[in-house]
């Protein structure tokens, strides 16, 4: 569904985004990680064609970003990281200008707004001014306006940042049941126990490169599925081992604390980049 080959975008001397190659299957969730500079949004904006590579190629659908941008369009839709529906409007309001925008008839506007309203569970906030809304309903919200053009593919980019962990899990639920009706999705995230939660796959990034690509499990078995942590002088110190039984071994040589448990997506990270993922 999303295919990218050899993407590369400079800033003058800054490299942001190095010969990148991903694909990305049709039904599926698939999560870009990586700490802040590390290429992700860029990546996306030049998915969603609000910045021109330097050099590569990316489609979706079938449809390459830069020469087909009408057919592009009509395919995607995108959560941007920052806020960016009309305060002045109520949310049923901004829903219309959406389709008023993309041209859908009167009758199929009507029927598409009812359903997303309910979908985000906006009914009873429907005619009142996005001003007035929390942070969490703004990105409901939001993500109703993405999916008014019933796109293929949805593009999110950090979706849950700023939100408290109620807002958090009511967004996850609704990505599940976008994916679950035949939409893929693309997202970016900070947070490592959301990619666990939703991504089927995901891609490590660090300094514009994909450092690591795969499924979550795959890439805790490519590091070691089991982590010890001991204090060392004050400092936590963190070595990773195949099996729970050499895991073991290893924390019995240990004086103090010492706890077993088994590999994270953050563990995997700061074990290939040494860095975590909110850096």
């Amino acid at each position: 569904m999303i295919e990218i080959r050899g993407l590369k975008k400079n800033y003058g001397q800054r490299q942001a985004v190095a010969d990148l190659d991903m694909k990305i299957e049709e039904g599926e969730v698939f999560g870009l990680l990586g700490p802040n500079g590390a290429g992700k949004t860029t990546t996306i904006r030049m998915l969603t064609m609000l910045t021109r590579p330097t050099s590569g190629e990316a489609f979706i659908a079938g449809y390459e970003v830069s020469r087909d941008l009408d057919r592009v369009k009509q395919v995607i839709g995108i959560v941007p990281q920052h806020m960016n529906l009309d305060l002045e409007l109520t949310a049923r309001e901004n829903l219309e200008l959406h389709g008023r925008l993309y041209k859908i008839p009167v009758a199929e506007r009507c029927r598409r707004t009812a359903e997303l309203l309910a979908f985000t569970e906006l009914v009873d906030r429907a005619d009142d001014l996005v001003s007035t809304f929390s942070g969490g309903m703004k990105r409901r919200l939001m993500i109703a306006r993405a999916l008014f053009h019933r796109p293929r593919v949805l593009i999110m980019d950090e979706p849950t940042i700023g939100l408290d962990p109620q807002a958090r899990r009511r967004i996850w639920d609704l990505i599940r049941q976008m994916n679950r009706d035949g939409v893929t999705v693309l997202l970016t995230t900070h947070y490592i126990e959301e990619a666990e939660a939703l991504c089927r796959r995901v891609g490590v990034m660090d300094q514009g490169r994909m450092i690591a690509l795969g499924t979550p499990a795959e890439l805790k078995e490519r590091v070691g599925r089991f982590v010890v942590e001991s204090l060392n002088g004050g400092q936590a110190n963190y070595t990773l081992y195949g099996t729970r039984e050499e895991a073991l071994r290893h924390a019995v040589k240990l004086a103090g604390g010492v706890t077993i448990r088994e590999t994270s997506l953050e563990d995997v990270f700061i074990q290939l980049t040494g860095r975590r993922v909110g850096d």
